[in-house]
Order: structure tokens, then sequence, then C-alpha cells
């Protein structure tokens, strides 16, 4: 695996990544496994971590390359400066095409790694935006103003669409073509339909922040194959082809 793959842009001072989905950002408790950060380090010498995606979400990830850069855009991120946008797929058909969810989330009491919305929580904002509605799934665009865990995750099952093949937080289940085309057929060879999405359906896919000479840096991450690939098939299912 090698970081030069999925290096967005990159200076003197940062490294922008389109993480795959299932790969760590950075190295967990066991440290087995082998994560972004790992990759850069072994790259880079020195890197330091900004922000985190989780393992299961794609998309734009910022490193600093040294100490100076980590202290200038943590602070961005702390004092909600940066601009994040995701994309993701969610289940169902929202009644509202545009919204604001502001529910604080808080840590799951009795499931470790598990989030809820509480209302001793902490604040967590999610604006969202329907930029396609399947019917069976909706196509959304996501601001969010702070930066919990799981937050669009947890604020999706809260307004009940959950993101696709959520494990935690829905029902689990990828995607298939057969359920989405009448007249599918497996190829003979293939003993199994594969998934045509098989992880989490949520991608960073724009991030604005300012860099150390204050002028403004926007970057974005293409979607993943296998994102774009289902929304090919959604949109050939609602178009009735």
């Amino acid at each position: 695996m090698k970081v030069s793959e999925f290096t967005i842009a990159e200076n003197d001072n940062w490294v922008a990544l389109n993480k795959p989905s299932g790969l760590l950002s950075i190295p967990d408790r066991e440290g087995k496994e082998i994560s972004l950060k790992t990759l850069l380090k072994e790259k880079y010498g020195d890197i330091f971590t900004v922000h985190r995606l989780d393992r299961d979400t794609s998309g734009l990830i910022v490193f600093a390359k040294n100490e100076l850069t980590h202290k200038h855009l943590s602070k961005q991120f702390e004092i909600r400066q940066t601009k994040k946008i995701y994309r993701g797929l969610a289940i169902g058909s929202l009644m509202e095409n545009k919204g604001s969810i502001n529910s604080p989330i808080a840590e799951h009491p009795g499931k470790n790694g598990t989030m809820i919305v509480h209302r001793n929580g902490k604040e967590s904002v999610t604006d969202y935006e329907v930029l396609e509605d399947f019917k069976i799934y909706s196509f959304v665009q996501f601001q969010i103003y702070t930066g919990r865990t799981h937050q669009i995750r947890v604020h999706m099952k809260d307004i009940g669409h959950p993101i696709v093949c959520d494990v935690l937080y829905g029902d689990g289940k990828p995607i298939l073509v057969s359920a989405l085309k009448s007249k599918f057929k497996l190829s003979k060879d293939a003993e199994e339909e594969k998934p045509i999405l098989g992880r989490l359906a949520l991608h960073a896919f724009q991030l604005t922040f300012n860099d150390m000479d204050g002028k403004l840096v926007e970057l974005e991450a293409p979607l993943p194959k296998d994102l774009r690939a289902t929304l090919q098939q959604l949109a050939k299912r609602k178009n009735g082809r």
C-alpha cells in the first residue's frame, strides 16, 4: 500500500489524503494493524495527527508535517474555523430535503465505542441536504460544525435514516445489484453475488482551512469507485433503465 496512491495534495507543512474505507487513520491501542499514520511516518518521518476519520469512513484527511503546522491546523478544528463536508447514502427517503440536526451526543453507558443522542451529551450540530432521492436510499451531503465521534452516523440514526451498511447504528446490510435490478443474472463463474457496496457509505468529501500563510485551502476527495458505481445503479433504477 503506497501513500502516493491516495495523496491528494501536499506542501512543506501538510499532506492531504483520500483515505480508503477500512484503513485506520491512526494506530489503535494494540498497534497490530496498519494505519495511515504509520504509512506516512515511513515516508516522511515526523508526522502529526490533526483530526481523524472512522476506520470505515473514506475520504479527506490531513496530517501536519511539523509541530508548528500541527498547532495551527488543530486550533482551526478546535475553534470550528474549518469547513467539513461529507457525502453519504442514507436508508430511506427523508421527509425534509434540507435540515439541521442539533442533538447532543454522549458515550453509550453500556456499549464501548458506541455513541448515543443524550441530553447530557456534548453539543453536536450537523446540517444535511438531500442531493438525490432514490426512495429506497437518499444521497445526502452533510456539513458538520462539531467533531464528535460517529457524529453523522448517530444523528442519522436518531432521525430514522441510518447510513447504509452501518453495522453499529444501522442494519449493516450491503447493497446488492440484484436488489436494484429486476433482470439481474449472476455470472456463470460466480458462486455468490458480491455486494456492489459492502462498507459504510460515508465519505469525507471536502475540507477547507487556512494555510500557514493565511491562504485559504479548499480540498476535495473524489468519491470512491464503489460509491460511484452504486449511485450509477440507483440512477438507472430511478430512471427505469
